[in-house]
């Protein structure tokens, strides 16, 4: 079947972005300003027709800022202000205060759900659920974020004695945040590390995503109200000319970062003292899933068809390998190419769209690529229509059997290509997982409990979540989300992200000398030595 290009006429009206007003707008040291200088097109996913016939090209949703050196660094120089060597407003802000305003930012973000959800559909192709389930999972998360302040902030209100020392130990800020979020995700996974920073007194310096970054900038007067001048500032373009020139200054004293090992390597040791800096870290995944002798296939196809393919496989947790044993490989392949001609491929906002197209440029050729080099080394493409491409879109593809020399035995697609590639023997299994530089996940398949327990028990020491019966996936958010090797540095969840974006600090003084502590606290002369309850 062909690619759907509609006209503009064929677009709902409810569903239509037209160019973003408020695309060349950044917010810096508390007040959104319009940039003036070099702006790059924001093309959107959806290829449109000038009339039906007419040829396709993509439409234009906004103008981002290509932002140079001075930019960023002015950015910068408003969180270090904003800092103050941590004397400034935000870090020595009472905790009741700083979540009362978090509070008042999730209400006001909510308010901007349909204007998002829009832009995410626009700018990245994620499909009206999964945009709208994005948003609003972002939303919870805030809110979860802050009761767990809460909770931390209470477990802090005690002093503690050992050894004659009376002490109470909270945690403290760290200092200045550099925070740079996906294209997949740039809502969700963003502020899993934003919204942490932040309520935990750190100001912060947000580098937008090439892809994804408009969907952002609704959000810019929220921030701007909710938190102090400087706490919140936001950057885009060239990487290298914003974030790299931000961390040669050595000015950072947190690095968040969800991308590619590349360029957290580049990122990480651009700071001229690395030993200084946290780091927090979601990075590349190779996700396999294991299909064991006795596995239910149709469940095992049922996860798999989900894991690979949700939002175009285009996730660090998507699973990106099968691995199934000889004895069921055919059927098992069989049935995922069953499945994956079924996936309807359709435009973002049409009911039951599974495949949309892909906003990198260039990345259709590259998935292409894998696929005839797997086809060179002995596979095929099981799925009709499997691999088809045109302008934007691709087809889900089910490359059956690929070879250990192929690249996409080892390399990360990122894209709706599923390769199932053979196994004789569990070792084989484990050894797969230990030459992989990846250490997220694996799903494993099977229903024998020995030989899943066994597997359990070598894997574990390999990666960081092993899913039984299931496909990989980062959630729920109380979950510690993290890797090994080149997958992570760093665990986030809910509870650890408020760990990574602050220090045990600690106030004691000796048995018999608490005077100036009682002092202190009848005096209410400080907010971070206090017995009160603030919630």
């Amino acid at each position: 079947m062909p690619f759907p290009y509609p006209t503009r006429a064929q677009v709902p009206a409810v569903h239509f972005q037209p160019e973003y007003a408020g695309s060349r707008r950044y917010l810096v040291d508390g007040e959104i300003r319009e940039w003036g200088g070099k702006a790059e097109a924001v093309e959107g996913v959806v290829m449109l027709r000038e009339a039906e016939g007419a040829a396709q090209a993509r439409h234009v949703v906004g103008r981002l800022p290509q932002m140079d050196e001075g930019a960023a660094l002015a950015a910068l120089d408003a969180a270090v202000r904003a800092w103050d060597r941590g004397r400034g407003v935000w870090p020595t802000m009472s905790v009741k205060e700083r979540v009362e305003a978090t509070r008042r930012f999730s209400k006001a973000m909510a308010e901007k759900r349909a204007e998002c959800v829009r832009l995410l559909m626009w700018e990245i192709g994620k499909n009206l659920k999964d945009s709208e389930k994005e948003f609003d999972r972002t939303v919870e998360y805030i809110d979860a974020t802050v009761q767990e302040v809460k909770e931390l902030d209470r477990a802090g209100n005690r002093f503690s004695i050992d050894g004659g020392v009376v002490g109470m130990i909270r945690r403290a800020p760290l200092g200045v945040t550099l925070c740079l979020g996906p294209f997949n995700y740039p809502l969700n996974e963003t502020f899993t590390t934003l919204i942490p920073a932040i309520v935990m007194g750190n100001p912060v310096v947000m580098k937008l995503p090439r892809y994804g970054a408009l969907c952002v900038l609704p959000l810019l007067e929220a921030f701007r109200d909710c938190f102090p001048r400087g706490v919140v500032n936001t950057v885009s373009g060239d990487g290298a000319t914003t974030a790299g020139a931000i961390q040669r200054t050595g000015k950072v004293d947190v690095l968040a970062f969800i991308g590619s090992c590349r360029a957290a390597d580049i990122l990480k040791h651009g700071h001229p003292a690395p030993h200084r800096l946290r780091s927090v870290m979601g990075l590349s995944a190779k996700n396999p899933a294991f299909v064991l002798p006795d596995a239910d296939l149709d469940l095992a196809a049922a996860e798999g068809i989900t894991g690979a393919f949700s939002f175009n496989g285009q996730r660090c947790t998507a699973l990106k390998h099968f691995l199934v044993h000889r004895s069921v490989a055919e059927a098992f392949a069989g049935r995922m190419a069953d499945a994956a001609s079924k996936l309807k491929v359709g435009l973002p906002w049409e009911d039951g769209a599974k495949i949309t197209p892909l906003p990198e440029h260039g990345k259709a050729e590259k998935l292409a690529g894998y696929v005839d080099d797997a086809v060179r080394h002995g596979a095929k493409v099981l799925n009709a229509g499997g691999g088809e491409r045109e302008g934007t879109w691709y087809r889900p593809a089910v490359v059956f059997p690929v070879a250990k020399a192929a690249q996409l035995w080892s390399v990360e697609q990122f894209g709706p290509v599923c390769p199932i590639s053979v196994f004789d023997r569990e070792e084989e299994l484990f050894d797969y997982v230990v030459d992989s530089p990846y250490g997220q996940q694996a799903s494993i398949f099977g229903r024998d409990p020995k030989k899943v327990g066994a597997l359990v028990d070598v894997l574990v020491n390999q990666l960081c979540r092993i899913n039984l019966n299931a496909q990989c996936q980062r959630g729920p958010d109380s979950f510690p989300f993290t890797g090994r090797k080149d997958s992570a540095e760093g665990t986030l969840s809910v509870t650890d992200a408020l760990r990574v974006f602050s220090i045990r600090s600690m106030v004691a003084t000796k048995e018999g000398s608490e005077q100036v502590v009682s002092d202190i606290l009848t005096h209410r002369a400080s907010k971070f030595l206090t017995t009160d309850f603030l919630f």
